[in-house]
């Protein structure tokens, strides 16, 4: 025979108020927040805190204890920050959270401790077609498809410049755009070989079937360049520098981004890269 425990999640509802997460030293805690976040660390919590994000959930382990201190969990569709005052103790709570963001938090967590001892919910009573009360989830709108008050390339370019270039609170929301992975070599030659310049991937951004990839291009020759996006090879649906020139190597001026819109997925956009043959003579053999 064999025995199990189910662990029903702590309801916490997100009103704009700080949360309060408690850990404990000897476990790890999860927090499903069902939303795609990156986590704002504070240094205090080196060596004292592991964090992990992935999948709308964040994993929490404290190394030691810790007085209440606070991380930022920022969506990265909206933009919207979700705070969490977390304190580490050597003993604490060990069931995972779950954030709400509409319904009665108090019914559900009602509802909650009445499953654990076996009485059946109001809403679980009803019939089919009946009065029961549903649960948030039952009574939540349909996601609604982003609309954009500009171009599609023109909001990921803007996004991806906002998001470089600008502090992280005043990155303007927008509904759908979400981290890539481009599958982009670390350096690419193909994509403007007219130029001595050494391009490099920094971070890429897709909504629906368009993606932006931002790019890093650095002169590196002692002579100014103009850039001209006409020179680029690629399939490419727009394609916007940071600046129109370049200053000689060595220069403030040497580094720009250049942003470049692709349909579908970035890596099929570019060139693949040149693959150089090394020749391996064996000795005594004629080359």
């Amino acid at each position: 025979m064999f025995s199990s425990a189910t662990q029903a999640d702590e309801l916490m509802k997100w009103e704009r108020i700080p949360l309060q997460i408690p850990l404990s030293t000897a476990h790890e805690r999860v927090v499903f927040v069902d939303k795609n976040v990156r986590v704002g660390f504070p240094p205090a919590l080196n060596g004292k805190l592991r964090v992990q994000s992935t999948g709308g959930a964040v994993y929490l382990k404290a190394e030691t204890t810790f007085p209440t201190t606070r991380l930022q969990l920022q969506d990265v569709e909206t933009g919207e920050v979700i705070l969490l005052d977390v304190t580490a103790a050597e003993t604490g709570p060990e069931e995972p959270v779950r954030l709400v963001y509409s319904g009665d938090v108090t019914r559900l967590n009602s509802q909650r401790d009445l499953r654990e001892t076996g009485v059946k919910t109001g809403s679980e009573n009803a019939p089919s077609g009946g009065t029961g009360s549903p649960d948030a989830a039952d009574t939540a709108a349909p996601p609604k498809k982003p609309h954009f008050n500009a171009p599609l390339p023109v909001v990921l370019t803007r996004y991806a410049a906002q998001s470089l270039y600008a502090p992280q609170r005043t990155v303007e929301a927008v509904p759908g755009i979400h981290p890539l992975n481009p599958h982009l070599p670390g350096h690419i030659t193909t994509l403007y070989p007219a130029e001595p310049v050494a391009v490099t991937p920094l971070a890429a951004w897709g909504v629906g079937p368009r993606a932006v990839v931002a790019l890093q291009v650095r002169n590196t020759q002692a002579r100014r360049l103009v850039l001209d996006p006409r020179r680029l090879q690629g399939e490419f649906v727009a394609a916007t520098f940071q600046h129109r020139w370049l200053g000689p190597a060595g220069t403030p001026e040497d580094t720009t981004v250049l942003y470049l819109v692709t349909a579908g997925r970035p890596e099929m956009a570019f060139i693949a890269e040149p693959v150089a043959a090394h020749l391996r003579v064996k000795k005594g053999a004629k080359p």
